[in-house]
């Protein structure tokens, strides 16, 4: 069974023949698109709800502009949901034509840069409350977090635009039709020469996409987190330890859930048969990034709080519990009494 989920392979099978009106998805196929379109639904309403109260019903914080724009990378993601439910129905076929086949790959990769940039920067911001609160008093504002967000979106953005270009439908030697990514732009597919300068340009995207959208944000947020743990243990900042745990959850739920498809991609620019692994890569591929889209955003505002309580509060103030600032101007004169961690 072929399955799909990334910018590179994500719909690398045949789509439906033109005169073909008969679909025949598996059992597996439909549970699988049930899952999709579920998640979809679920997330869509959750997500939608966060964002809405992040946005109007919460002050305008630091905080919860690192935080609506995080969500609203997951939200974006779970646009597409409905489509790879469609195609499952369909039988691994694409019906929604070209411009789709580009726009909805690149806004997966968009969804995976922008959240683990906001990631990386959420974690740095706090290294800075907890190491150098004096310059964090006197630079960390709103309109400071506005900048660095319009710049992990123009990044994330950049870094996406390619597959606008690269992504393309091709018409097989038996009428069908795919949506693939065609890396050397060229209109010939059967050229050995082309096929090589499509592998070569492959590996080049997907050690970049590697490095940019996985290693380097890793090594930063483990940096970051290893200071901050040290600044705690040494001055004895345990106040509170609910931001820690909500940001500890964020990371560990987006690195395992996005770790997938780093192995998926890898499998695929290796491999050149279709394979078992690279099947059962590309299930928990599909599995962990639709869970990282749809549930992180509740995990930030569960993770925190003592299960029985929860239901307990009002929806604002669990709202305000999670994602409020935890420190004032006053709790970063010195770092005896600065942040709350």
């Amino acid at each position: 069974m072929k399955l799909i989920i990334s910018t590179d392979d994500l719909i690398n099978t045949s789509i439906l023949v033109r005169n073909s009106t008969h679909f025949s998805a598996s059992a597996s196929d439909m549970i699988i698109a049930l899952s999709l379109f579920m998640s979809s639904i679920v997330g869509t309403i959750t997500n939608g709800l966060y964002l809405w109260v992040l946005k109007f019903k919460m002050k305008k914080t630091v905080n919860t502009l690192w935080f609506f724009h995080l969500i609203f990378s997951y939200f974006i993601s779970i646009l597409t949901l409905p489509f790879l439910g469609i195609y499952y129905l369909q039988d691994h076929y694409w019906i929604f034509g070209t411009a789709l086949c580009k726009v909805f790959n690149s806004t997966l990769s968009l969804g995976m840069f922008a959240s683990v940039f906001f990631l990386s920067v959420i974690s740095l911001d706090r290294y800075l409350l907890t190491l150098h609160p004096v310059w964090s008093q006197k630079h960390r504002n709103p309109r400071f977090a506005s900048n660095i967000i319009l710049g992990v979106w123009i990044s994330a953005t950049a870094l996406s635009s390619p597959y606008l270009v690269f992504r393309e439908t091709h018409h097989d030697q038996n009428g069908k039709v795919t949506c693939r990514n065609n890396y050397a732009v060229s209109a010939n597919w059967e050229s050995e020469e082309m096929q090589t300068l499509r592998r070569r340009i492959h590996a080049t995207c997907f050690i970049s996409r590697f490095l940019l959208g996985f290693l380097l944000p890793f090594f930063i947020i483990i940096f970051c987190y290893k200071r901050v743990a040290s600044k705690m243990k040494e001055r004895s900042l345990y106040k509170s330890r609910k931001p820690f745990k909500v940001m500890m959850t964020a990371i560990i739920s987006f690195f395992v859930c996005w770790m997938p498809y780093h192995i998926h991609q890898g499998l695929t620019l290796t491999t050149t048969n279709q394979s078992l692994l690279l099947d059962l890569s590309l299930i928990v591929t599909v599995v962990t990034s639709s869970f990282n889209s749809v549930f992180s955003p509740t995990l930030y505002l569960f993770i925190g709080e003592n299960f029985k309580k929860v239901f307990k509060k009002s929806i604002f103030a669990l709202f305000e519990s999670a994602f409020s600032d935890d420190s004032s101007a006053g709790k970063t004169q010195n770092l005896n009494s600065q942040v709350e961690i």
